[in-house]
Order: C-alpha cells, then structure tokens, then sequence
C-alpha cells in the first residue's frame, strides 16, 4: 500500500483563495475590510520571519494588516494598553500576540486581555471554554487546519476512531475537541501512556503532535489510516540539516491510507486558517453570514 499525500501546500492554497473571494465581495457588497493586527515584542528571529509572512499573506488576501514591533524590555502595562487600544478599534477584527513572549511578561494575562471575539489564535480560556462545551468559538489555527483536511479527505468523520498523540494546549487538546465535534471516538494520548504502539494501532485517524522527531513507526499505523503530523523538528541527518516530522514518513506511508508530508503539510495551513479565522471575526462583528467550509 502506498498512502494518498496530503498535499498542504495545494489546500492552503485553495483556503487563501476562498478568504481572498470572500473578502472582495465583502469590500464589494459592505465597504467592509477584515483587519488583523499583529503584535511582536522583541527580536526573536524565528517569530520575526512569521510575522513578515503572516502579514504579507494578509494583504495578498485582500485585508489590512497591522503590525505593532515593541521592544524586548516593553512593560506589561505598555503591552496591555496597545491591546486594550486594537480590541476598541473597529479596524481590527482580529488579534494576534506573537508568541512566545520575553520572560518578564505573562503569556497568559496577555493573550487573557483579547477580546475573546478578536482572539483569532483561539488561545483566549473563554474560547478554550466555548470549544470544550460544543459552543461557537475561534478555533485554534494548527488543528482548524487538520480538521479542514480530514474532512474533505474523509467527508463524515462520523464514527471514526482519532488518537491524538501530543495534550498541548495549542494543537493536542483543541484538536481532541475538534473530533469530538465530529463524532469521532477520540483518545489523547502521551509520552505516559501505556503501551502507546497499541493504542496508536487502532486509530482510523492518527494526529501526531508531541515534537518529537519521528517518534512514531509505520508498525505504529493501522493499515489505511489517515496520518496527520503536526510535528516540525530539524534534525541533522548525514551532515545536512533536515525538517522531519513526529511521524516516520516512509515507514508509516507504506501502511497508512493518507497521510500529510513534512514540510509541506500541515504547516502551510496554519498561516491560512489564520486568515479564514480573521475573515470570521470580521463577519461575525459585523452580523453577516460565515464563510462556508473556513470554520469549524
């Protein structure tokens, strides 16, 4: 057996171009134009790569895009009043701190401080607590993107025994949510649990999210599941520096159904569904209809 590739790169794609249309017609038929405002504090090299790309994503979709770069020794109270200013701005539908913060400031009254309906990473406890109880919300980015894949793989979910391999807060325990929403049968699952392999095994769906450089064998799959790794580890392999994933790939390929490719899966769908997430927001604020097949 040979598994079907998801091809990331090719549906984030087509979700960009569903945000871009939606956005024009909205600009069209409302005058109105989605704003997202990220914010960076410090000089994290790696973050300020993801915000140049996020905020050139956001214009290629049509929406304004606000950025705001503080110095690593900004105050909290300097940070807090910059978010309290863009949750009252009517410009700005969503809102994004980039993570992760320099240490003297806390992560979680900061993202706490969003307006839950600006939170368009979907980390704020009162979407948290919306997702959990079944109850429209912003949905993290990393798993909306898993679930967008699955579901046009799979169709109806309905069923379906998901293992999600990795508990974080950011894509493990969302995710889980997420399934459940579907009517998947789901178990999280982690570096503690017992006999792992054999509860891998029986997953129709796998979601491997633990960051740990394929930790997860193809003897681990069961024949025809559909893999998805969220892992992104570099390693260096025969001299030369390489992305991998939390899954074996060629070993898991051979026995899976489908499975999503690192890079060039899952993570290109992040900075997508961040945009279709915006779009959300906006449309939301504004009392208009979603956007078909960008939400969970």
């Amino acid at each position: 057996m040979s598994a079907k590739v998801i091809d990331g790169k090719e549906f984030a794609a087509n979700v960009r171009a569903k945000v871009a249309e939606h956005v024009a017609r909205l600009k069209e038929a409302n005058g109105i134009t989605p704003g997202l405002a990220v914010v960076l504090v410090g000089e994290d090299p790696a973050s300020e790569v993801y915000v140049r790309s996020k905020g050139k994503s956001t214009v290629e979709a049509g929406m304004n895009s606000y950025e705001h770069k503080l110095d690593a020794d900004t105050s909290e109270a300097d940070l807090l009043a910059l978010i309290d200013k863009l949750n009252n701005d009517p410009a700005v539908h969503g809102i994004l701190v980039q993570l992760p913060l320099p240490g003297h400031l806390n992560s979680d009254l900061v993202i706490n401080s969003i307006d839950p309906a600006k939170d368009v990473d979907g980390f704020h406890i009162s979407n948290v607590g919306l997702l959990g109880t079944g109850q429209k919300s912003m949905v993290p980015c990393t798993p909306l993107g898993c679930l967008m894949m699955l579901r046009d793989h799979h169709g109806s979910l309905s069923g379906l025994d998901a293992v999600v391999v990795g508990r974080s807060n950011i894509v493990g325990k969302p995710m889980a949510q997420l399934l459940l929403g579907d009517s998947c049968t789901v178990t999280i699952a982690h570096s503690r649990t017992k006999d792992l392999a054999e509860v891998c095994r029986r997953a129709d769906i796998l979601v491997a999210a633990v960051g740990r450089p394929e930790m997860i064998p193809g003897d681990w799959v069961k024949p025809g599941a559909t893999v998805i790794d969220v892992g992104i580890n570099r390693i260096e392999r025969d001299g030369k520096k390489k992305l991998v994933g939390d899954v074996e790939y060629e070993s898991c390929a051979a026995v899976a159904g489908a499975i999503t490719p690192v890079p060039g899966g899952v993570g290109p769908m992040t900075i997508a569904c961040l945009l279709a997430n915006t779009l959300t927001a906006c449309c939301r604020a504004n009392g208009l209809a979603e956007p078909e097949g960008l939400t969970a």
